[in-house]
Formats: structure tokens, C-alpha cells, sequence
């Protein structure tokens, strides 16, 4: 298992600088004056704008330019966007707030998910498997924008059970809507994936076997059904929050979130680069750590799984 974790965490080295690589050509390699976009219509003082590329790096080629970021990166310092305001602290304002969305999304979707998805399974065919696959059908072919708007119009405007916006401090109690809509756009793919998944495992010979030898449905149903039907389903909750780390721009733009989907968009919207490239860098690292988290799961959920 050791080993396995440190040829995980090894991989990530690669990943990391291919990625933050790429991300960084495409931002600061194309042509065009980043800074310009701080004067709007205005003619800068070229004094005053010779200052600032050698201020941001701009007036080095653009290797050491790279090579610049990636020794500040790794000391903990992802440099100053061209407003002034260093990005470690947006980072620190934005990801929290995401965190907490991300997870009372994805606490609601595996809830609803494995249950009504094992209850589907276990009643394949029947009156409540049929409404649910067609209510997950209809939860697919909507758009996240149409599922918040209705959201946001009937149960916050209408109804006046939850804040339609989300205030600066965004806590707890105002991120439930939003992470209401997007475990609704995510549940339908991970019901369906357990359904399948319990589906298949209630024809598999250790449950017949489990029958056989006399253990209770109530044991039977858990311990070997449910369990070994959950891999497809973790998975794909696991990639889910990666997903919703990285930010869930066009909700967070709708609730008016102040997390990370609503700073990438703002920072690309007004040419931040250096926002943008560091905001990028964390989410691989998320994404690694989460992909890296969901892989041990599975050694927990199936004992056949073993990492040498």
C-alpha cells in the first residue's frame, strides 16, 4: 500500500508540470499585451508600463519566465494578479467557500444516489424503478442553468425558504440551494450507476452462495449487495468533486457564490494570468489528491482489491 501511495504521489510530479506548462503557454505565450487590459480605453505612460512588465516578469522570454512562477509555486508563492492583490489570498477567500459547497453537493448526491439507486436495483422493473429512471432522464437532459434559475425563481423568490443569492460570507445555511441543484445535476448518472452495479451483484454466485447458507436478506442486502456495488458509484462521486472544486462556475455566477468557479471567470474575463495559471496549478493538485483518495477506497470496499 506504501509503495503504491508514493508511485501515486510520484506520478503527480509529471502531471503537475505538464500541466501548469501548458496552461502557462496558452495564457502568457499568445500575443497580445496582458497589461493593456488594466488602462481600458486609456493610453498608458510607457515609462509606467516598462515598470510594470519588469514588475510581473513580462520583459524576460518566456521560459524564464515559467521557470520564475514554478520556483515561486513551489515555495508557496503564486505571485501578485495585476490588480495588486496577491493570488495565495484569493486562493485562501475563494476555496473555502467552494469546499463547502462542493461538499453539501456531493454529500446529497451519494445519499440519493445510493439509496434510491439500490432501492431501483432491488426492485428492477417495478413501479418506483420505472419513475426514477425517468426522473433521472429528465434531471440529464436539463441544463444546470435552467435547474437554478427555477431554483433560485420558485424556492427562493416564490417560496422564500432560501436566499436566492448567496451573501459575501457565504455559510453553511445560504450554500444549501445551490448545492441542492448541483447534487440534482450530478445524482441522476451516479443513481443510474449503482442501479446497474446492484443489478449485476444480485446475480453473482457469493450472493447466491450468501442465500444459500441461510444469512437474512437484511444481512445479504448491505454486507455483500451493497458493498460491492459501490465502486462505479464512488468513482464517479469522487470525479464529481474534483469537478465542483475546480468550481462550478455557472452556479456559483447564478447564487453569486464568491468561490473559485466565480474568480477563474473573473480572472479570465479581465486577463489575469498569473490567477488564472495559479488557480489551475491547485486544481490538478485536487484532482490528483481526490482520484488518489478514491483509488484506497476501493480496497476498503472490496476486499479482492489489493494495492503491492
Amino acid at each position: 500500500m506504501i509503495r503504491y501511495i508514493l508511485r501515486r504521489l510520484l506520478q503527480v510530479i509529471p502531471v503537475l508540470l505538464g500541466t501548469t506548462f501548458l496552461i502557462y503557454y496558452m495564457v502568457f505565450a499568445m500575443p497580445g499585451d496582458p497589461l493593456l487590459t488594466l488602462f481600458g480605453d486609456k493610453t498608458p505612460n510607457p515609462a509606467l508600463l516598462e515598470q510594470l512588465r519588469a514588475q510581473y516578469h513580462l520583459d524576460q522570454p518566456f521560459i524564464v519566465q515559467y521557470l520564475l512562477y514554478l520556483g515561486g509555486a513551489l515555495r508557496g508563492d503564486f505571485g501578485t494578479s495585476y490588480s495588486g492583490q496577491a493570488v495565495s489570498e484569493i486562493l485562501a477567500r475563494t476555496f473555502p467557500v467552494t469546499l463547502r459547497l462542493a461538499v453539501i453537493a456531493v454529500v446529497l448526491e451519494l445519499v440519493l444516489a445510493v439509496v434510491i439507486g439500490l432501492v431501483s436495483g432491488l426492485r428492477k422493473g417495478k413501479f418506483f424503478d420505472n419513475i426514477n429512471l425517468i426522473i433521472s432522464l429528465v434531471l440529464l437532459s436539463v441544463p444546470i442553468f435552467v435547474l437554478a434559475f427555477l431554483a433560485q425563481y420558485f424556492i427562493g423568490i416564490k417560496l422564500g425558504w432560501a436566499r436566492p443569492t448567496v451573501s459575501g460570507s457565504a455559510p453553511w445555511s445560504e450554500l444549501l440551494l445551490p448545492g441542492i441543484v448541483l447534487a440534482l445535476s450530478l445524482y441522476a448518472t451516479s443513481m443510474r450507476l449503482t442501479r446497474a452495479s446492484v443489478i449485476t451483484t444480485m446475480n453473482q454466485d457469493f450472493v447466491r452462495t450468501a442465500y444459500s447458507k441461510g444469512l437474512p436478506r437484511r444481512r445479504v442486502i448491505p454486507v455483500h449487495v451493497l458493498r460491492n456495488s459501490l465502486i462505479p458509484t464512488i468513482t464517479n462521486v469522487g470525479t464529481d468533486f474534483g469537478v465542483l472544486m475546480v468550481g462550478a462556475t455557472v452556479t456559483e455566477g447564478i447564487f453569486n457564490v464568491p468561490g473559485v468557479g466565480n474568480a477563474v471567470f473573473q480572472a479570465i474575463r479581465h486577463s489575469q494570468g498569473p490567477t488564472v495559471v495559479s488557480f489551475v496549478t491547485v486544481m490538478v493538485l485536487i484532482y490528483v489528491f481526490v482520484n488518489l483518495g478514491v483509488d484506497l477506497l476501493y480496497a476498503l470496499l472490496d476486499p479482492r482489491i489489493r494495492y503491492e
